[in-house]
């Protein structure tokens, strides 16, 4: 549970792998399967958890919503009528822009649709983090997500380029998340030095009411 800003309960679900997986940082995969039958056996399980004591809920899995099986999505959104569930956060991949209504169609609620971005610097995130979000203008990108998920403290990465990423995210969107970045097995080091640098500069961020920050990975309880 997320009990500060934007209080919330938070689910960890297995899916499919990630449709984009082209993320250069990105190891986050052991949870995937395509043994259909046992993710919703495992999802099942876990839904049956939630208590609906904020009326919300947040989905999170090693992708996007939209790797989630058909029966496990079915699952969801009978526990969301169950327990008059208001709000949901899911998150999705650019790939996914055309289908967000599909899910705000399905489920019935409001939804924040979140979307790992990493940092509005195209060259950063394209040449280096391989994202694939090819929006024309920030227009377009807040036209379907509601949230941006940043990280910081990569090798490559500049003060300048954070700097100006928070202050976007402050002015354009009503909610976001700051990831601070943690070595893994891929290639894409941290930066201790400008890591040191974030927490030192940016420790505000937690009394900035839009955003929350994971001063490491498991801030919000799982991974």
């Amino acid at each position: 549970m997320i009990k500060n800003k934007f209080p919330r309960e938070i689910l960890l679900l297995k899916a499919t792998p990630c449709k984009w997986g082209k993320c250069t940082f990105c190891d986050y995969i052991h949870d995937n399967s395509m043994d259909i039958e046992h993710i919703n056996e495992v999802n099942l399980k876990v839904i049956e958890q939630v208590t609906g004591e904020y009326g919300v809920l947040e989905i999170i899995n090693s992708g996007n919503v939209f790797e989630l099986p058909k029966e496990t999505l079915e699952g969801i959104k009978k526990k969301v009528k169950e327990l008059n569930i208001k709000r949901l956060f899911l998150e999705a991949h650019w790939i996914y822009r055309s289908r967000l209504q599909e899910m705000r169609d399905f489920f019935g609620v409001d939804i924040i649709f979140k979307t790992g971005l990493e940092s509005f610097d195209e060259e950063f995130r394209e040449d280096v983090l391989k994202k694939g979000f090819n929006y024309k203008n920030l227009e377009e990108l807040k036209g379907y997500f509601n949230s941006v998920c940043l990280m910081v403290g990569i090798k490559g990465q500049t003060k300048e380029m954070i700097k100006n990423d928070i202050k976007v995210a402050l002015e354009n969107f009503e909610h976001f998340t700051v990831n601070v970045y943690t070595e893994n097995t891929t290639q894409i080091k941290p930066d201790k030095e400008l890591i040191d640098w974030f927490q030192d500069e940016y420790r505000w961020l937690e009394d900035e009411k839009k955003c929350e920050v994971l001063w490491v990975n498991t801030d919000f309880g799982v991974g």
